[in-house]
Protein backbone atom coordinates (compact mmCIF):
# COMPACT_ATOMS: atom_id res chain seq x y z
CA UNK A 1 0.00 0.00 0.00
CA UNK A 2 2.56 2.09 -0.97
CA UNK A 3 0.60 4.56 -3.51
CA UNK A 4 -0.38 7.86 -3.01
CA UNK A 5 -3.67 9.08 -1.92
CA UNK A 6 -5.67 11.08 -4.32
CA UNK A 7 -6.67 13.54 -2.13
CA UNK A 8 -5.58 14.25 1.51
CA UNK A 9 -8.50 16.45 3.80
CA UNK A 10 -6.94 16.99 7.21
CA UNK A 11 -8.90 18.87 9.92
CA UNK A 12 -7.76 20.05 13.29
CA UNK A 13 -10.59 20.46 16.45
CA UNK A 14 -10.96 20.82 19.98
CA UNK A 15 -10.92 17.71 22.13
CA UNK A 16 -13.67 18.62 23.41
CA UNK A 17 -17.27 16.59 23.31
CA UNK A 18 -19.35 19.35 21.59
CA UNK A 19 -16.47 19.10 18.29
CA UNK A 20 -16.89 14.79 17.66
CA UNK A 21 -19.86 16.00 15.58
CA UNK A 22 -17.82 18.04 13.07
CA UNK A 23 -15.27 14.89 12.63
CA UNK A 24 -18.32 12.71 11.89
CA UNK A 25 -19.72 15.02 9.46
CA UNK A 26 -16.34 15.05 7.85
CA UNK A 27 -15.92 11.74 7.16
CA UNK A 28 -20.16 11.04 6.25
CA UNK A 29 -19.30 13.79 3.58
CA UNK A 30 -16.39 11.96 2.18
CA UNK A 31 -17.63 8.61 2.52
CA UNK A 32 -20.79 9.36 0.46
CA UNK A 33 -18.42 11.39 -2.23
CA UNK A 34 -16.58 7.89 -2.10
CA UNK A 35 -19.49 5.54 -2.66
CA UNK A 36 -19.29 3.84 0.34
CA UNK A 37 -22.45 1.81 0.76
CA UNK A 38 -25.00 3.92 4.04
CA UNK A 39 -24.12 1.52 6.35
CA UNK A 40 -20.25 1.45 6.05
CA UNK A 41 -20.80 5.11 6.25
CA UNK A 42 -22.29 4.69 9.66
CA UNK A 43 -20.02 2.04 10.88
CA UNK A 44 -16.98 4.49 9.82
CA UNK A 45 -18.83 7.65 11.79
CA UNK A 46 -18.58 5.58 14.63
CA UNK A 47 -15.51 4.29 14.52
CA UNK A 48 -14.02 8.17 14.10
CA UNK A 49 -16.22 8.99 16.88
CA UNK A 50 -15.21 6.39 19.60
CA UNK A 51 -11.39 7.24 18.44
CA UNK A 52 -12.31 11.05 18.79
CA UNK A 53 -13.93 10.28 22.18
CA UNK A 54 -11.00 8.17 23.23
CA UNK A 55 -9.29 11.30 22.88
CA UNK A 56 -11.49 13.52 24.66
CA UNK A 57 -11.79 11.17 27.77
CA UNK A 58 -8.27 10.16 28.12
CA UNK A 59 -5.77 12.35 26.29
CA UNK A 60 -5.95 15.47 27.77
CA UNK A 61 -5.92 15.92 31.61
CA UNK A 62 -6.42 19.88 31.71
CA UNK A 63 -9.17 19.62 29.00
CA UNK A 64 -6.99 21.92 26.45
CA UNK A 65 -5.72 19.82 23.61
CA UNK A 66 -6.49 18.89 19.63
CA UNK A 67 -7.09 16.31 17.37
CA UNK A 68 -5.97 16.15 14.28
CA UNK A 69 -7.57 14.18 11.92
CA UNK A 70 -6.76 13.41 8.38
CA UNK A 71 -8.51 10.96 5.63
CA UNK A 72 -6.57 9.81 2.72
CA UNK A 73 -8.51 9.09 -0.20
CA UNK A 74 -7.39 6.15 -2.52
CA UNK A 75 -9.42 4.43 -5.25
CA UNK A 76 -10.45 1.67 -3.51
CA UNK A 77 -9.83 2.82 0.33
CA UNK A 78 -10.16 5.35 3.23
CA UNK A 79 -7.34 5.54 5.37
CA UNK A 80 -7.95 7.72 8.67
CA UNK A 81 -5.12 9.05 11.12
CA UNK A 82 -6.86 10.41 14.50
CA UNK A 83 -3.54 12.16 16.41
CA UNK A 84 -3.64 13.35 19.94
CA UNK A 85 -0.41 14.97 21.50
CA UNK A 86 -1.75 14.19 25.13
CA UNK A 87 -1.35 11.24 27.65
CA UNK A 88 0.11 8.09 25.92
CA UNK A 89 -0.83 4.41 27.12
CA UNK A 90 -0.05 1.04 26.32
CA UNK A 91 -1.95 -0.62 23.81
CA UNK A 92 -0.93 -4.29 24.87
CA UNK A 93 -1.99 -3.97 28.55
CA UNK A 94 -5.37 -1.94 27.56
CA UNK A 95 -6.21 -4.90 25.05
CA UNK A 96 -5.19 -7.76 28.25
CA UNK A 97 -7.49 -5.75 29.85
CA UNK A 98 -10.57 -5.93 27.76
CA UNK A 99 -10.56 -9.41 26.75
CA UNK A 100 -13.66 -10.77 26.23
CA UNK A 101 -16.44 -8.21 27.00
CA UNK A 102 -18.63 -9.38 29.95
CA UNK A 103 -21.74 -8.33 31.24
CA UNK A 104 -20.91 -5.21 33.82
CA UNK A 105 -22.57 -3.19 36.69
CA UNK A 106 -22.69 0.06 34.32
CA UNK A 107 -21.51 0.80 30.98
CA UNK A 108 -18.78 3.38 32.12
CA UNK A 109 -16.72 0.08 33.48
CA UNK A 110 -17.21 -1.62 30.00
CA UNK A 111 -16.39 1.66 28.44
CA UNK A 112 -12.72 1.81 30.68
CA UNK A 113 -12.16 -1.68 29.80
CA UNK A 114 -11.59 -0.74 25.81
CA UNK A 115 -14.84 -1.05 24.23
CA UNK A 116 -14.13 2.15 22.21
CA UNK A 117 -11.07 -0.28 20.58
CA UNK A 118 -12.86 -2.90 20.66
CA UNK A 119 -15.86 -0.81 18.25
CA UNK A 120 -13.28 0.14 16.22
CA UNK A 121 -11.42 -3.17 15.46
CA UNK A 122 -15.23 -4.59 14.77
CA UNK A 123 -16.65 -1.56 12.14
CA UNK A 124 -13.10 -1.40 10.39
CA UNK A 125 -11.23 -3.39 8.05
CA UNK A 126 -8.18 -2.76 9.67
CA UNK A 127 -6.74 -0.99 12.49
CA UNK A 128 -3.69 0.23 14.02
CA UNK A 129 -3.27 2.25 17.36
CA UNK A 130 0.51 3.49 18.07
CA UNK A 131 -0.19 4.17 22.23
CA UNK A 132 3.28 4.27 22.97
CA UNK A 133 4.56 7.22 21.30
CA UNK A 134 6.23 10.15 23.56
CA UNK A 135 3.38 12.78 22.78
CA UNK A 136 0.40 11.09 22.30
CA UNK A 137 -1.75 8.43 20.10
CA UNK A 138 -2.16 7.78 16.87
CA UNK A 139 -5.16 5.95 15.60
CA UNK A 140 -4.88 4.68 11.61
CA UNK A 141 -8.08 3.19 11.05
CA UNK A 142 -8.66 1.82 7.35
CA UNK A 143 -12.14 0.81 4.66
CA UNK A 144 -12.60 -0.88 2.09
CA UNK A 145 -14.63 -0.37 -0.54
CA UNK A 146 -16.90 -3.24 -1.22
CA UNK A 147 -17.15 -2.89 -5.42
CA UNK A 148 -20.17 -4.83 -5.55
CA UNK A 149 -21.94 -2.29 -3.67
CA UNK A 150 -21.16 0.27 -5.50
CA UNK A 151 -22.98 1.28 -8.58
CA UNK A 152 -21.40 1.91 -11.90
CA UNK A 153 -22.43 5.58 -12.27
CA UNK A 154 -21.52 6.79 -8.77
CA UNK A 155 -18.07 8.44 -10.57
CA UNK A 156 -18.95 8.60 -13.72
CA UNK A 157 -18.58 12.30 -15.14
CA UNK A 158 -20.79 11.81 -17.85
CA UNK A 159 -24.81 12.75 -17.70
CA UNK A 160 -26.62 9.22 -16.61
CA UNK A 161 -28.93 8.38 -19.27
CA UNK A 162 -31.84 6.02 -19.36
CA UNK A 163 -29.89 3.81 -22.12
CA UNK A 164 -26.80 2.97 -19.91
Amino acid sequence: MNDQPIDLVSITIPAKPDYVGIARLTVSGIGTRMGFSYDDIEDIKLAVSEACTNVVDHAYMDGMGEIDLSYSIYPNRLVIDVVDRGNSFNVEEVMARTGPISVEPTMNTVRERGLGIYLMQTLMDQVDIKGDMIDGVMVTMIKYIQKDEVESHVESSKPYSASQ
